[in-house]
């Protein structure tokens, strides 16, 4: 499987493609500076590119960038994008005085991002950090993954299972990415309060 890792350069993206190139994936990571792409992906031994040259060929795209930017870079993807497959990772988050909330009450990031592109969209991976990703052994933890069309929930699962010694979960419709970007306010400010760096595990799955 192809993929592309659009905001490879920053550090959920770059551990990310770090963990997918070590499996032996075929990955290539996006930026809008070609150049710093291409800087990153050598000191990984992956491809670098642009993001629209980035997404070109690939069989799931992963969109990594920071929220602020995550409609934007998928407004002006969506040409390039055409029917691939996407897998929304980001979270919208409000820090405050008292806590990290989060940064939508209606639509998820990832339902807007739906409505943007012309591919299917899946979202997930909001629990995993950067951090953990970044271990030389894989978390030991469970990740969700939601979305509405099997085109790009499968790709997204099987992604996922690589990444955690854990279980990749079907978390259910699109719709529920409202929880999971939720969720990364709530792993924060647990992480926070007990100066951890916790992740999820759900029990009572065979």
């Amino acid at each position: 499987m192809r993929i592309a890792i659009i905001g490879g350069t920053g550090s959920f993206g770059r551990a990310l493609a770090e963990r997918m190139h070590a499996l032996g994936e075929d990955v290539v990571i996006g930026s809008r500076d070609s150049s710093r792409a291409k800087e990153i992906a050598a000191v990984i031994g992956v491809e670098g590119a642009a993001n629209y040259q980035a997404v070109e060929g690939a069989d799931l795209v992963v969109l990594a960038v920071r929220s602020n930017a995550a409609l934007e870079t998928a407004r002006a993807l969506a040409p390039n994008l055409g029917t691939t497959p996407l897998l929304c990772v980001a979270s919208d988050l409000t820090f405050t005085d008292h806590g990290v909330l989060p940064g939508r009450q209606t639509y998820s990031l990832a339902e807007h991002v739906d409505r943007i592109v012309d591919g299917p969209v899946a979202a997930g991976l909001q629990s995993l950090a950067a951090a953990h990703l970044a271990q030389t052994e894989p978390p030991k933890e469970d990740v969700l993954i939601c979305g509405d069309d099997p085109r790009a929930k499968e790709p997204s699962l099987e992604l996922a299972g690589r990444l955690v010694r854990g279980r990749a979960i079907d978390a259910g419709p699109l719709a529920n990415a409202r929880a999971l970007e939720g969720m990364t306010a709530v792993i924060l400010n647990v992480n926070r309060r007990y100066k951890a760096h916790a992740g999820i595990r759900l029990v009572g799955l065979p």
